[in-house]
């Protein structure tokens, strides 16, 4: 099954308030994303993928977000979330957030929750910052378990966790599953399909998107430099059968045209 990110139509934005109120920070897409699920569902995508912002600021509201998921016949596969990690004195302050975004992500119904993230100091990653991440990651991996979710960490470019090296040192220190993203994994210096065999037994979640390398761009699934059908054929064999999140950040062309493309590419490449 395969779910799209909304942030194809909008992109990625956080929340100036976290400067000061860090319980306060999260990601969100802005504009009206009545639109977006009505592009999602009409590209024939079954679910979709959102960040924790869009459904916190819904407030007592939420389930009004479940009725037009309803309305355009859209599960909700994933909820994005992400923060610092690296600095202890945070860590309560910023589970507070993670556990409000979890309750509401299970009361929607969400089946993956995905976390980002791990901040990068401006003197460099210190070895301690994996084991200090891990610490909250698990904390956080546990209340999504408990909500009846599926957690699981997605490396990114510029993050703590972004090379392989990084990858493993974090997931050495961790138990939680790995939101395979193979765009970011191969922008980082990685070969997708080797991180996928060495983490098999914790592939958790899987991202989908297309990456040149020479231009550092995301592109459509058929257009860039890696070989999704391999890439795909790659998680079918480690036994993964869960939702597939496609995404397209920052794309500059028409985001309905992508999605449709990118449904069509899929299609293919199933049934080929």
């Amino acid at each position: 099954m395969y779910a799209y990110q909304v942030n194809a139509w909008g992109d990625v934005v956080g929340t100036p308030g976290a400067v000061t109120d860090v319980a306060s920070g999260h990601y969100f897409t802005p504009g009206d994303l009545d639109p977006t699920l009505e592009a999602i569902a009409t590209a024939g995508f079954p679910g979709i993928e959102i960040f924790d912002g869009n459904l916190l600021a819904l407030g007592d509201d939420a389930q009004s977000f479940g009725r037009r998921l309803e309305t355009h016949g859209l599960a909700l596969a994933g909820v994005y979330s992400g923060g610092h990690f690296i600095y202890p004195d945070a860590h309560e302050e910023e589970y507070l957030r993670f556990e409000r975004s979890i309750k509401v992500a299970a009361s929607l119904g969400a089946r993956h929750f995905v976390i980002g993230g791990g901040g990068v100091r401006t003197r460099g990653r210190l070895d301690s910052d994996y084991r200090v991440m891990a610490e909250l990651l698990e904390r956080v991996a546990e209340s999504a378990t408990a909500e009846g979710l599926i957690p699981s960490y997605h490396p990114h470019l510029g993050s703590l966790a972004e090379n392989p090296e990084q990858i493993d040192a974090l997931l050495a220190a961790s138990s939680i599953g790995l939101c395979a993203d193979v765009a970011h994994l191969a922008a980082g210096g990685g070969d997708p399909i080797r991180i996928i065999d060495r983490y098999a037994d914790r592939l958790t979640y899987v991202h989908l998107k297309n990456y040149v390398a020479a231009s550092g761009t995301f592109v459509p699934l058929a257009d860039g430099d890696l070989d999704i059908r391999a890439i795909l054929a790659a998680i079918t064999t480690r036994g993964y059968s869960d939702w597939i999140g496609v995404e397209l950040d920052g794309y500059p062309g028409d985001p309905g045209a992508a999605a449709a493309e990118n449904f069509k590419f899929l299609q293919e490449a199933t049934n080929a």
